[in-house]
């Protein structure tokens, strides 16, 4: 009974993010960030990282696609350069918006996926000087297409509530 017990209290506990993502190859994920939940990198720079805004249940897609938009251009002066419905490897439904940036007269890539899930507002990120992050986008893509913003556990309703992975 006791180890029982132990199990469920572990299991109650839990450890780790509220998704899941895959680091790809040629990527190396960093600890101890402050700004993301998870970030990784290549040797070059590109970086693909996963913001999360807890208790986030104002708004819908439509409302966070305009405002990361109207930030991004007609703030930050990204150019938009795609802009299209995307899924994650759970099947939820957000935005994947494509920009570039020139800065110091180099171009950069910057990608931007946003969810809506458990209460939260999921921002997944990837950007890196244009020429590295070319040669990077296809393990950009699957680092991408790979997260998941929903538990998918079978006890997930009652002890997956706030983490989905690491137990």
């Amino acid at each position: 009974m006791k180890k029982y017990l132990l199990l469920f209290a572990f299991l109650l506990v839990g450890c780790g993010k509220p998704f899941d993502v895959k680091t790809a190859p040629g990527f190396v994920a960093l600890e101890n960030q402050t700004e993301h939940a998870y970030r990784a990198t290549t040797p070059e720079g590109v970086v693909v990282g996963v913001r999360v805004v807890d208790d986030e249940d104002r708004g819908d897609i439509g409302f966070w696609t305009q405002a990361l938009l109207l930030q991004l251009r007609d703030v930050s002066g990204y150019a938009l350069l795609e802009n299209v419905e995307a899924s994650s490897a759970d099947g939820t439904k957000g935005r994947l918006m494509k920009f570039g940036h020139d800065e110091d007269g180099k171009p950069y890539s910057y990608w931007v996926e946003i969810f809506l899930a458990q209460k939260r507002l999921y921002i997944v990120e990837a950007g890196g000087a244009k020429d590295a992050f070319d040669r990077a986008q296809p393990n950009v893509v699957s680092m991408m297409s790979s997260v998941k913003v929903k538990c998918s556990s079978a006890v997930a309703p009652v002890l997956a509530s706030r983490t989905c992975n690491r137990w």
